[in-house]
């Protein structure tokens, strides 16, 4: 199969010239990629097992999508180790990005089996993998777990519920925003920003809102016994905490959004041809099961499950499929236009300093 550099098909036996120039990099700058995301840690640790004369310099691992463009544009010329060469970003981010210039054009050896409604035509970022947002519950802490967006407004979750990122800035924050909209009714798009932050506002007021980022570890401190996360976050999180404190992960009964990340190569790479090889890598059979292994669907699941290529031990570990059923993949302008109504409008709505 072609490997497509630039729009310009380049076939197998080119590979090696591929390898040989990224081990000439001898780095592979990345933001914005938790070990405990979706199963980075050991993604990250396998590309370094199979290319080890490249050393993987890890870029501020706790950034938000907002984050990593801004890294870019801090970076243009910049041929320094804090200059990243790819990013992993919200979907609504991917063509914001291209629009400004951010990312180059590169297609992988697999581009034809990622969903054309999940990659730019040009090339510019693609879909790599998806969960659903859900609750994600201490239970030494929390005796009623809670089932629905409503729920979570109950006088017994006071100083509970967090968001795992700032909502003006985490693609994560600002679809969580979005997924509690819609189970409020609002349609996908400005109407469920409004009503998302109409939802948080109520949150905040009624004293149930925390606002602080939760995480793993704000989790097993009790500092956030309740945090709205990525389906696979809280999956890894129980995994890491191995039942202290135990932690229960639920796909709520209504709201249940989807999203997919996007992975891209900055126009400003140091390491350019490092980073073509980290997207053929995360792309590869090899690559896409790393990200079931941790708990995400990977972009081309569908492919991968046709070919028989999925070990039945990966999707037992999954939460049940029934729970995915409602789930919605709002469209890049929905996303688009969500994002714009909870950004803008977060301060003043719910004024809550998420940090």
């Amino acid at each position: 199969m072609a490997v497509i550099v630039g729009g310009t098909p380049v076939y197998a036996q080119d590979m090696d010239a591929l390898i040989a120039a990224a081990t000439d990099d001898g780095m592979l700058s990345t933001i914005a990629l938790p070990h405990s995301w979706c199963g980075y840690g050991d993604v990250i640790a396998g590309f370094k097992e199979k290319y080890p004369d490249i050393e993987v310099n890890e870029l501020n691992p706790d950034a938000g999508s907002a984050d990593e463009l801004e890294a870019v544009r801090a970076n243009q010329g910049n041929t320094g180790p804090q200059a990243p060469d790819v990013l992993d970003v919200g979907f609504a981010f991917g063509p914001q990005a291209k629009d400004e210039g951010l990312t180059m054009d590169y297609k992988v050896a697999t581009w034809d089996t990622i969903p054309d409604s999940a990659k730019d035509a040009d090339g510019h970022w693609y879909g790599d993998y998806y969960g659903v947002l859900s609750f994600v519950v201490n239970t030494d802490l929390v005796d009623n777990v809670p089932q629905d967006w409503e729920d979570l407004l109950k006088p017994e979750y006071a100083n509970a519920v967090a968001l795992a990122g700032d909502p003006r800035a985490s693609n994560q924050a600002i679809l969580a925003v979005m997924a509690a909209g819609m189970a409020m009714g609002g349609e996908a798009g400005t109407a469920s920003g409004e009503a998302g932050l109409e939802f948080f506002s109520k949150l905040s007021e009624a004293g149930n809102f925390v606002p602080v980022i939760g995480k793993a570890g704000t989790l097993a401190q009790g500092a956030t016994p309740i945090v709205i996360a990525w389906d696979y976050n809280g999956l890894a999180w129980r995994d890491t905490l191995e039942g202290n404190p135990p932690l229960e992960v639920v796909v709520p009964a209504s709201g249940v959004v989807a999203g997919v990340y996007v992975q891209a190569i900055s126009a400003y790479a140091p390491q350019p041809d490092a980073a073509k090889l980290w997207m053929e890598y995360l792309y590869s059979d090899e690559g896409q099961l790393g990200w079931l292994e941790g708990y995400c669907h990977p972009i081309r699941f569908n492919d991968l499950a046709a070919k028989g290529a999925i070990p039945q031990e990966m999707l037992d570990a999954l939460p049940p499929a029934e729970a995915y059923e409602q789930a919605v993949f709002p469209s890049l302008d929905e996303q688009a236009a969500n994002k714009e109504a909870v950004t803008a409008n977060w301060d003043s709505v719910v004024g809550a300093n998420v940090q």
